[in-house]
């Protein structure tokens, strides 16, 4: 394996820190559903959160593999408290929507590096990133039209298996291994 271009590596880093940070707002929303007696939701977010986690240990693989120095940085404090069942559904598009952006930056870069081996590496990233947008997009729907009544989400979740599509043999490996 090549080594990733520098800046490359300096924007996958960084990288790093957005997914640890989505983890966090996942796990945040986990428990706010939790809270609420929402468990479908709760499980939904939960898995979610395993999933950024792994897609941060995936790009840490990728750098160490490839003798580019992964840093692990410090994260802020994700939201905690929401109005209602619809407003951490909505954040958690909106934050897809960013990862989207910052994920389509790494491949610009890539690219415009003539880093191919990077730009490989990125574009399961960009396929699972259309995946989230739309799957958190349909959500969104499901939780604005069962706002005055949340467990209506929970049954749709329920009867639909709503987020259970299991892993993809197509993803990076990740660091220690997909938990």
């Amino acid at each position: 394996m090549s080594v990733p271009a520098p800046a490359f590596a300096d924007l996958l880093n960084e990288q790093i820190g957005h997914e640890f940070a989505a983890h966090q707002q996942y796990v945040a929303i986990a428990v706010y559903f939790d809270r609420e007696t929402l468990p479908r939701l709760a499980s939904f977010f939960y898995a979610q959160a395993l999933e950024e986690r792994n897609h941060a240990m995936m790009m840490v693989k990728y750098l160490d593999d490839a003798d580019a120095g992964p840093v692990i940085p410090g994260v802020a404090a994700p939201k905690n408290d929401f109005a209602d069942v619809v407003e951490p559904v909505a954040l958690a598009l909106d934050q897809e929507k960013r990862v989207s952006a910052q994920i389509d930056a790494l491949a610009k870069l890539a690219r415009e590096s003539g880093d191919y081996s990077s730009e490989q590496f990125i574009q399961w990233f960009i396929k699972e990133q259309v995946e989230e947008v739309s799957s958190m997009g349909d959500l969104l729907k499901i939780v604005q039209r069962a706002k005055d009544n949340p467990l209506l989400a929970e049954e749709y979740l329920a009867r639909e298996g709503f987020g259970e599509d299991g892993e993809d043999p197509t993803a990076p490996p990740a660091a220690g291994g997909a938990l």
